[in-house]
């Protein structure tokens, strides 16, 4: 899975999910302030991209994640370590 495969992907998790806007969605919006997700929103995130890949994507890994594109970077790392 390339990046921007994972940047598509959360793309649609974010509108399907979660009901975010499309025009909402950029690379800096901060997810708590801009996009109104709470932790618990995070952890499904995590779970459905976790389903995705097939891969456990750590907790620690998404206590410093505040951007979309942090989020991104995250999954990117862990698809990438195959």
């Amino acid at each position: 899975m390339t990046r921007e495969e994972v940047e598509q992907k959360l793309h649609e998790f974010l509108v399907d999910l979660f009901e975010v806007e499309k025009e909402l969605i950029k690379p800096d919006a901060l997810l708590a302030d801009d996009l109104d997700l709470d932790s618990i929103d995070a952890v499904d995130l995590v779970v459905s991209f976790q389903d995705l890949i097939g891969k456990r994507v750590k907790a620690d890994d998404f206590k410093n994640v505040r951007t979309v594109n942090d989020i991104v970077d995250q999954i990117y790392n862990v698809v990438a370590k195959a």
